[in-house]
């Protein structure tokens, strides 16, 4: 480069000299066009040697895979992302004590309801009897899938059914007892809860008593037969009982009611729904259960 800025140099001085008035003697053109013409291609020379190399078809090839892996794997760890807390849920499900920790109450309604049901006498008396379990049936669900449930996400809420209820299932499959309370959004005639919504909650109850009773812990229902026998006021506490009656092969028989929850001890219920059932295990219910836990 340095050689070049010195011919170049030289060449404008023979040029000025070449065009000054004084006397002089002239250079025949032909040199210095000669001159430039060497001078341009030292110059041109010079730049060449700064380019760096360009890098070989095979090196640009490498470096375009190796990033297409890069951001291909990123791209499915993050659509990944959201299915491994439902992941998780499926292949370590919670175990009964621990479904009774995983709601927290947070505002004033939701605290109330829960200290009322936990403390309630019917309650104590539960947890007393052999051979039942207490649990949160709808804390059973994987997180990602309740709010796509009816009653685990749609309906569970404030002014709905506030807190998720609270259940007591005998071993074998052999009976339920559930308590909840029913809000004021609940409902079909002005505060009085929707027949329909208590028609899902005898359907989701009978059928969770049977489970256990019936291969793999799934059932599906079949027949539904309810006789309602009194409104249900909203904003009230409300009692499931069921019990299965007869099993054979993959089918199960329920009897169940839901009534009024009984402030005291020794005070009479009363009756705001009964329903029988059939309930049938699906021959695929070995990989559901793989898929979707229930119990």
């Amino acid at each position: 480069m340095s050689a070049a800025r010195s011919g170049c140099r030289a060449l404008c001085a023979l040029r000025a000299y070449n065009t000054t008035a004084a006397p002089r003697v002239q250079i025949p053109r032909r040199a210095v066009d000669r001159l430039s013409r060497q001078i341009v291609r030292t110059y041109s020379e010079a730049s060449s040697t700064t380019q760096p190399p360009k890098p070989s078809f095979l090196r640009r090839a490498a470096t375009f895979i190796a990033t297409g892996i890069v951001f291909t794997t990123l791209g499915f760890a993050m659509a990944a992302a959201p299915a491994l807390p439902a992941l998780n849920g499926i292949l370590t499900p919670p175990t009964d004590e621990e479904t009774l920790t995983m709601f927290k109450p947070e505002d004033p309604k939701e605290i109330e309801v829960e200290e009322y049901i936990n403390n309630h006498w019917v309650s104590a008396e539960m947890r007393k009897k052999p051979g039942f379990a207490e649990l949160r049936p709808h804390m059973k669900i994987p997180a990602p899938f309740r709010a796509n449930n009816l009653t685990a996400g749609v309906l569970l809420g404030p002014n709905k059914v506030v807190v998720p209820p609270i259940a007591w299932v005998e071993e074998g499959g052999k009976s339920i007892v559930s308590i909840s309370y029913l809000g004021p959004e609940l409902c079909g005639h002005p505060g009085i809860v929707h027949g329909g919504f208590l028609a899902t909650m005898l359907d989701e109850g009978m059928a969770r008593c049977c489970f256990g009773a019936l291969p793999h812990n799934i059932g599906m229902t079949a027949n539904l037969n309810i006789n309602y026998r009194a409104p249900a006021k909203a904003s009230s506490y409300v009692v499931l009982r069921a019990e299965t009656t007869k099993v054979e092969g993959r089918k199960a028989e329920v009897v169940g009611r839901i009534e009024t929850l009984p402030e005291k001890e020794g005070d009479a219920p009363l009756v705001l729904a009964e329903a029988t059932a059939l309930f049938v295990s699906p021959k695929q219910a070995a990989m559901m259960k793989n898929v979707y836990p229930v119990q």
